[in-house]
């Protein structure tokens, strides 16, 4: 019987890691490659489209393997992380030479370093300079819940109370790349945020415990008590320690460096649930991609934690009107300071992401780029400070500016240390300036002349030898060798030279020989050139060091910089774009002149389309104003792009922004709700028209009197009557118990009537203008009512056959016959028409060309006739015309 082969060393130890990771990928250090085994193999093959090939046997079978270089491997990382795969990174704890000395089978220490999820990356190739990459933790104790989230990438850490009714909007709000939760709860708040594509990290229920959570805190911020932090619940202490839990899981026992927990209140902020942000197109566009997106089209932030800050501020409009005058009397500041902002925001093109740089140094992730990116940050913050000195600047801005000055001694330290343009690579060397250490110098000489000498020496073995090819070389197996072409190895191999040149290597076409003054200098060059790198790491490890030392000032230095990025780049906006100053009060009111979509307005510019039509929208004001705008008209009016426009200047006026309007008074909005265009959702049985109920009944379950609700064609998913019904009661909800601010548009005219039977409803119309036989949109908003709605013209416009267009106006003007005259039942009506396919309805007829009177006026020229032939050409077209 034959015995089942042995596991080889290196297979046991790579079975026995991957045993602990065996929901990850495992990227198994070998050298200059991270190796994958079995069916790690075939699934990474497969996800990264490289060969899947075959390496030794396990048990009899062939063992599947593929490999990525370790230098390109953040590029592999980031595709398998977006497909979905979690990555445990296994990297030589030890130099081989170490295990050789426990004997020649003995292998390489090894162990996992990192667990590389969507929520942990901190690579600047894996990540979007202009985003945060979140990860965040739900957790319920007893009918409480709270959701805490951290960008380990630039140390931000939140926490926030969140019903399980509100996890799905704050999640929307925040767009964390990950959702760590208890196993326990897993399968609710799958369900619950199951529209948002969010991965889900389940850890035991202990990492949520608050008392272990708490204790987690304390250690990790190195306080006796959190009192000094705020006051948090048990649910929030048990999500944010179990961030804390899992990043101890992730990073090894190598915790990110964040910053002491915020705690925000959910009534400081205005509440938009995610139908809402997906329809209005925040932060990305219908489509998918940010571009089309209201953040696209606003964003003139130089900086990408100015472009991280920016985001976070229209995706969290604040309700805190102290917050928001600050914010725009900073912009408005700038804006009356041209050359000022001009300057700003040329110092601050300058500016590198302080907080990344930062975060990579903390987790020891960092490279001598990062020590550069700290030096350039703080020179363009040197700047920036100076800048800003002469001037009386308002309040927000003069705190930021407060921040920039850090101890102007490390910026000389890290100047000096440096040069100008430093390796991204530590294992490189040659970042640290000449002159900065004399050891260095010293190793560096001794490297530098040696290199010097085996030139020279190169030169005396070619006279010698008489071959004046003979090359030295080098290389990682070898060391310094001596290579001639293979027609030359009889006489390096016969004597006298054989005595002086020892045989090292045969290959194809060359001969590889050494001397002993080779060797010996060989010796001498590397232990100066390892020696030269160790002393660089050595520095290096002194500035990461001196840098965490200022951890805290240097945070509040990249926080400020942000801060004035965007003050100025939304000044900048508003420059250009012609925006006006908001008024934000405490009121209910709503008054904007003029308002514009900033969107659709960029779009128009950028493709040629004309100027987009301003429009006025009064709610709330004053005794004499509606609360509620009742909207009618056809499509391709401007319904919709009224609606949302009035819904994003309220958005922008919160978060702290000048408005795309002639002005704006706006009384805070508590909450914004759309339900604007709509598509089925067939992975969940929904139709469209239950997508809309759906989104219908939040927005009448939750809108409060400070509410702004935007609502477009209710019920048109639906038979006629059912719509109108369901339209109808919405409206009167609307109107009589949520007492909200809101623009309904509809097609449904009856509703027209509710205005004169609701105090808080005003009737509003989208003018057209008729035009032989055609409709011609004007995007003008009235008051009144709207007496038709125009789909067979728009049905004209859009192409559809002239056959069925007319065919549509026979049966319409049937149909409102019948209506009109009482009787109208459809299938009386039904009965009366004629079928289509015998009609005598026909299409318009083609044109038939240019008429006789059309081509002779072709070819006169007015500036060449006599009176006498003006006379005679009146006669003839008078003749033609009788023809």
């Amino acid at each position: 019987m034959t015995a089942e082969p042995a596991v080889t060393p290196m297979m046991a130890q790579y079975l026995e890691i991957k045993a602990q990771y065996p929901e990850a990928l495992l990227f198994y250090r070998m050298g200059d490659f991270y190796e994958m085994f079995f069916d790690d193999a075939k699934a990474a093959a497969e996800a990264l489209d490289i060969a899947l090939t075959k390496r030794g046997k396990h048990l009899g079978e062939d063992i599947p393997m593929c490999g990525v270089p370790v230098h390109s491997a953040d590029g592999y990382l980031l595709t398998l992380i977006r497909k979905g795969f979690r990555v445990a990174v296994c990297e030589q704890m030890e130099d081989p030479a170490e295990a050789r000395k426990r004997g020649s089978k003995s292998v390489v220490k090894r162990d996992v370093v990192r667990l590389v999820t969507p929520g942990t990356l901190t690579e600047e190739s894996l990540l979007d300079a202009r985003r945060h990459n979140f990860l965040a933790a739900y957790n319920e104790v007893r009918g409480e819940a709270a959701l805490a989230w951290v960008d380990i990438s630039t140390g931000a850490f939140r926490v926030i109370p969140s019903s399980a009714t509100r996890l799905a909007p704050e999640l929307a709000r925040l767009g964390p790349r990950e959702l760590v939760v208890s196993e326990a709860s897993e399968g609710e708040v799958a369900r619950l945020v199951s529209d948002l594509g969010v991965p889900l990290s389940p850890l035991g229920r202990a990492a949520f415990d608050s008392d272990a959570g708490e204790k987690r805190l304390e250690e990790l911020f190195s306080v006796t008590t959190l009192d000094a932090f705020g006051s948090f619940s048990r649910a929030e202490l048990g999500a944010m320690g179990a961030i804390v839990e899992y990043l101890a899981i992730t990073q090894k026992g190598r915790l990110p460096l964040l910053r002491t927990p915020v705690r925000e209140s959910v009534s400081r902020l205005m509440q938009i649930d995610a139908a809402t942000r997906r329809n209005l197109e925040i932060t990305h566009a219908l489509s998918g991609g940010r571009e089309g997106s209201l953040l696209a089209t606003i964003d003139r932030t130089v900086t990408s934690g100015g472009g991280r800050l920016l985001e976070r501020r229209i995706s969290s409009p604040s309700r805190d009107l102290v917050e928001i005058s600050s914010r725009i009397e900073d912009i408005g500041f700038l804006l009356e300071a041209p050359n000022l902002r001009e300057d700003l925001r040329a110092a601050l093109r300058k500016a590198p992401d302080i907080d990344r740089a930062l975060s990579r140094l903390a987790l020891e992730r960092g490279g001598p780029r990062d020590l550069a990116a700290i030096r350039g940050g703080l020179e363009a913050a040197s700047e920036i400070a100076k800048l800003c000195a002469p001037f009386e600047i308002p309040a927000g801005l003069a705190s930021a500016a407060s921040l920039l000055l850090v101890d102007p001694n490390l910026l000389d330290e890290i100047d000096h240390a440096l040069v100008a343009e430093p390796p991204s690579l530590l294992r490189d060397g040659g970042f640290i300036a000449p002159g900065f250490d004399p050891e260095l110098d010293e190793a560096r000489k001794l490297r530098d002349e040696g290199r010097g000498v085996i030139a020279k020496m190169q030169a005396d073995f070619a006279q010698r030898t008489g071959i004046q090819s003979l090359k030295i070389k080098h290389n990682n197996v070898l060391g310094y060798f001596i290579e001639v072409t293979a027609t030359h190895a009889e006489k390096m191999l016969s004597p006298p030279l054989n005595e002086t040149f020892i045989h090292r290597q045969t290959t194809a076409n060359a001969v590889r020989f050494t001397t002993v003054d080779l060797s010996e200098m060989e010796t001498r060059i590397l232990n100066a050139g390892n020696r030269a790198l160790e002393i660089e790491k050595r520095l290096f490890e002194t500035l990461r060091g001196l840098i965490l030392e200022h951890a805290t000032a240097l945070g509040d230095c990249a926080r400020s910089l942000s801060a004035i990025d965007v003050s100025a780049a939304l000044a900048e906006v508003a420059g250009s774009e012609g925006w006006s100053r908001p008024v934000v009060e405490e009121s209910r009111a709503f008054e904007v002149i003029a308002g514009r979509h900033p969107v659709v307005e960029k779009a128009l510019r950028t493709q040629g389309g004309g100027a987009f039509i301003a429009n006025d929208c009064t709610l709330a004001n004053g005794s004499d104003g509606a609360d509620i705008w009742l909207l009618t008209g056809p499509n391709m009016a401007g319904k919709s792009t009224f609606l949302r426009q009035n819904a994003l200047i309220a958005l922008l006026a919160q978060a702290g922004s000048f408005v795309p309007a002639q002005s704006a008074r706006i009384g805070i909005v508590s909450q914004l709700f759309s339900r604007v265009g709509a598509s089925d959702d067939l992975a969940r049985g929904r139709s469209t028209f239950m997508v809309e109920m759906v989104e219908t009944a939040a927005i009448l379950n939750q809108a409060d009197d400070r509410a702004l609700v935007i609502l477009d064609e209710i019920g048109r998913g639906t038979a006629t009557w059912d719509g109108l019904s369901i339209a109808w009661a919405t409206l009167e909800h609307l109107h009589e118990v949520n007492r909200c601010r809101a623009l309904f548009a509809t097609h449904y005219h009856e509703l027209t009537q509710l205005a004169q039977e609701l105090d808080g409803v005003d009737n509003a119309t989208m003018a057209v203008k008729e035009w032989d036989g055609d409709v011609i949109f004007l995007h003008e908003v009235r008051k009144g009512a709207a007496d038709r709605s125009y789909g067979v013209q728009v049905a004209k416009l859009a192409g559809l056959p002239p056959s069925v267009v007319e065919r549509a106006r026979v049966v319409l003007e049937a149909l409102e016959k019948g209506e009109r005259e009482g009787g109208g039942r459809p299938k009386a009506l039904i009965d009366d028409l004629p079928l289509f396919s015998a009609v005598a309805a026909k299409a318009p007829t083609e044109n038939p060309g240019p008429s006789p009177i059309t081509e002779k006026l072709a070819g006169v020229h007015p500036d060449e006739l006599t009176p006498k032939q003006a006379l005679e050409l009146v006669y003839e077209l008078k003749s033609l015309a009788r023809d």
